[in-house]
């Protein structure tokens, strides 16, 4: 605990709550900090990735923003696990559905997360590891979805390592049953797991692979507020 401030967090140890709240778009962050924190005190601006510590409803929480894809969210809760002494990181991210059941505005509570991505191989095991949330978490998102009457579901995810694919092969996910596509979900999971932590991801469909329904940037960045009620309401 002594590695603090770390190269990408400005933070001192103790300026991090143990429950960290996070989103790729580090806006989205901050507009979770006006609007879900009591008294928010900014801990970090490193390369712009917003990070604020607070209350809500009287019990500390952190929100910061994580970056696009794997290797930037993989370094960040690797930090915030290993450095800062965070027990639990929510992600409320976006995702693009490949369930005809899953439209604009509909949640996804990630149980596992399949990838195409290289990033277990740095745990040289014998076998294919499979990512998943932490189950009390789980539980108690899908109950506060089916409180607040929102339409969700509970499944895996596919976190892909890339944005624009020669070769997305959606049909083949969609085959196995697999939800929504989105680009970080599987390496928080793995994050977690090695240092002995919490995880769980929550995201809100902002696009339809199938149909083509897309929202805006501004759109995803302050209506998708669903997840982050959900998010809070597990603090």
């Amino acid at each position: 605990m002594t590695k603090t401030p770390t190269p990408h967090i400005g933070a001192q140890y103790g300026e991090i709550a143990e429950t960290v709240i996070m989103a790729g778009d580090p806006l989205r962050a901050k507009f979770m900090a006006e609007n879900f924190l009591e008294n928010p005190k900014q801990f970090n601006n490193v390369r712009g990735m917003l990070g604020f510590t607070g209350t809500h409803q009287g019990k500390r929480v952190s929100v910061m923003g994580h970056g696009m894809g794997m290797p930037s969210l993989g370094i960040y809760t690797y930090e915030l696990f290993n450095f800062y002494g965070v027990k639990t990181i929510i992600r409320v991210g976006s995702a693009g559905s490949i369930n005809p059941d899953l439209h604009i505005g509909d949640l996804v509570i990630a149980m596992g997360a399949c990838t195409n991505s290289n990033y277990a191989s740095q745990y040289e095991l014998p076998g294919t590891f499979a990512p998943i949330a932490d189950f009390g978490l789980l539980r108690k998102a899908a109950d506060s979805c089916e409180q607040i009457g929102v339409n969700y579901r509970v499944g895996n995810v596919f976190s892909s390592d890339v944005f624009y694919s020669d070769n997305a092969h959606n049909d083949k996910w969609m085959q196995m049953g697999v939800l929504a596509v989105e680009m970080e979900v599987a390496a928080l999971y793995m994050n977690a797991a090695r240092s002995g932590n919490k995880a769980l991801a929550i995201c809100t469909i902002s696009d339809h692979i199938l149909t083509g329904e897309v929202t805006t940037a501004e759109e995803r960045q302050k209506t998708f507020t669903k997840m982050m009620d959900v998010a809070f309401s597990l603090i």
